[in-house]
């Protein structure tokens, strides 16, 4: 009953102060300092003090901002577009033809910016009006871009990776190299079903992928793939220097800033008003992730002195259900909260409650740190608040509705992927295993 009367109040602050609109982490912090107050008489200045400084006295997370500023850096460049003139002549033999340069540009610059947001956006900026000009059934290439920007997320360098490592206290080394292939399985499924979709438009006769059609020569496929070497270039220095052992991941950010920088001045995109504007941006970023950081932090030192995390732990053992069930009753659980949350909120409000029932359960905390950015990854698809629902908006103006609609048969394919992932967890752990058994 404790319990209950616990949750009741921590539930409702954090529902009033959320919908009244208070910053994430303002709320998160006096919800926690409220809850103290009333159950306890530990100090609330003290522990909110001892949590700030535990979590961001990181050399960890120094590597977020580095990462946030590469991604920055690199939007200001031409890597989008040449990434495009690329991939174009490999794909458009391939029913789908030039929508499949959605799902492989946003896997390949995943790999140099960590960011679902950034991921969607450049990518966006680039292949959008040209699929308009083409005339490409707008559903498919809506959906297909939204869906693939998550990949951001799951295919490494990953800013969730690095937030969910240091507070489960996971390697992020290791978590960058078990979200590899998941993240191209998941690329995979998303092209296999555009493929489908394009037979069946025309088996029907009618044409789902333009109008116009150029047919690409084999030299013109051979003289593009100089225009992916950039990036190339940039996933050598970042995930190369990590799983050869000649970096930490931290020091593989930086690495991938001073790339970053290379190729915006060898492109002529680097002025003294760009770099100030990443600046800026990098700084904007960081804040809020930190601040959100350490709101939950504390939240979550609440938690443990109140012992919600073990007192649920009890009694989802007691309901008796199977590991696969918890799983799937912490996968609903997240798209719920992904409805309303973004991804930095869920992971960090989330874990001191749901990571220690998937331990109990027997789940290692590596898989299941790639099930929790999964579940992020479907959160950003999903309205009201799916944030590359919104991205998407931005660059189209077409309304949520229609986008999130548009963006469902992939939300679909991802948590197929989850299902897959789960049958067969090797598929996450066997690249981890074989790199670190070096």
């Amino acid at each position: 009953m404790e319990l209950f009367w616990i949750l009741a109040v921590i539930g409702g602050l954090l529902f009033l102060l959320l919908g009244g609109g208070v910053w994430i982490a303002i709320a998160l912090a006096l919800t926690g300092t409220v809850s103290l107050l009333i159950f306890t008489d530990v100090p609330a200045g003290i522990l909110l003090a001892t949590a700030a400084w535990t979590t961001n006295n990181s050399w960890v997370l120094s590597a977020l901002p580095l990462f946030i500023l590469m991604g920055e850096l690199l939007q200001q460049t031409r890597v989008s577009e040449q990434l495009f003139t690329a991939l174009a002549p490999w794909v458009n033999r391939l029913p789908g033809r030039l929508l499949h340069v959605n799902v492989l540009a946003c896997t390949i610059f995943a790999a140099v910016s960590g960011s679902s947001a950034v991921t969607t956006a450049t990518v966006g900026k680039v292949t959008l009006p040209e699929f308009a000009r083409l005339n490409y059934d707008r559903s498919l290439t809506l959906g297909s871009l939204a869906a693939s920007g998550t990949l951001g997320f799951l295919i490494p360098p990953s800013m969730m990776m690095i937030v969910y490592g240091v507070l489960a206290e996971v390697s992020i080394g290791k978590l960058f190299l078990a979200g590899v292939l998941p993240g191209l399985l998941i690329a995979g499924l998303f092209m296999s079903y555009i493929i489908i979709i394009r037979e069946l438009f025309r088996a029907g006769k009618t044409s789902s992928s333009g109008t116009i059609e150029y047919r690409y020569s084999w030299k013109e496929r051979i003289t593009s793939l100089p225009q992916i070497l950039p990036v190339i270039f940039l996933i050598f220095m970042i995930l190369g220097s990590i799983y050869m052992g000649w970096a930490t991941p931290t020091e593989a950010a930086a690495l991938g800033v001073v790339g970053a920088m290379l190729i915006a001045i060898v492109s002529r995109t680097l002025s003294w008003r760009t770099f100030t504007r990443s600046l800026m941006g990098t700084v904007r970023t960081t804040c809020m992730v930190c601040f959100i950081v350490t709101g939950a932090a504390f939240l979550s030192v609440v938690a443990g002195f109140l012992g919600i995390p073990t007192q649920l732990a009890e009694i989802v053992a007691g309901w008796g259900l199977s590991p696969y069930m918890l799983l799937v009753v912490l996968g609903l659980f997240y798209v719920v909260l992904g409805a309303f949350f973004d991804g930095f909120s869920m992971i960090i409000m989330t874990i001191p409650i749901t990571l220690p029932m998937a331990i109990a359960a027997g789940f290692d905390p590596l898989w299941f740190g790639i099930f929790l950015v999964l579940m992020v990854g479907l959160a950003q698809i999903t309205p009201p608040v799916g944030f590359n629902l919104f991205v998407v908006q931005g660059l189209t103006r077409h309304e949520i509705g229609y986008i999130a609609k548009a963006a469902f048969p992939f939300f679909l394919l991802k948590v197929l992927a989850g299902v897959i992932f789960t049958a067969f967890p090797q598929i996450v752990m066997w690249l981890p295993g074989i790199m670190i058994g070096r």
